[in-house]
């Protein structure tokens, strides 16, 4: 089967965005907020509970006789549910920090354009691209 070759984008326009354009692009910059806050969210409730799970005899220790060395012994001794949680803790972080610095610096030229370019695509692929009807409509 011979591959599709990609029609050129149209610079022109990203470099004279017309206002709808430019909401088009904050769509598609909202749209990858709520993914990155769903995803973390589902790691929060898919892979959280069965961690948790197996830490759960620890946990009734911890009730009883709390130390820092109980916990650190817990967690050293379920490396998958040590894993699991820093999996969660670790996402939940990175998409605090992303968005953090998005509000309080602003988009970086970098990560504008890549998002530019998306909706350039999904303009030209239509209404067949999964994205189209939240972004273009």
């Amino acid at each position: 089967m011979a591959q599709q070759e990609e029609p050129p984008i149209n610079d022109s326009i990203i470099e004279n965005p017309d206002a709808t354009f430019i909401r088009q692009v904050q769509r598609l910059h909202q749209l990858t907020v709520y993914g990155r806050w769903l995803f973390a969210g589902g790691s929060w409730l898919l892979i959280a509970p069965a961690c948790l799970w197996d830490l759960r005899a620890e946990m009734a220790l911890w009730q009883q006789y709390f130390t820092w060395v109980a916990v650190r012994y817990g967690l050293a001794f379920h490396p998958l549910a040590t894993l699991g949680l820093s999996f969660c803790i670790a996402i939940t972080i990175s998409v605090l920090v992303w968005q953090s610095r998005n509000i309080l610096l602003g988009l970086p030229q970098q990560e504008k354009q890549r998002l530019e370019t998306q909706v350039c695509r999904i303009r030209q692929q239509g209404p067949t691209h999964p994205l189209w009807k939240w972004v273009c409509q």
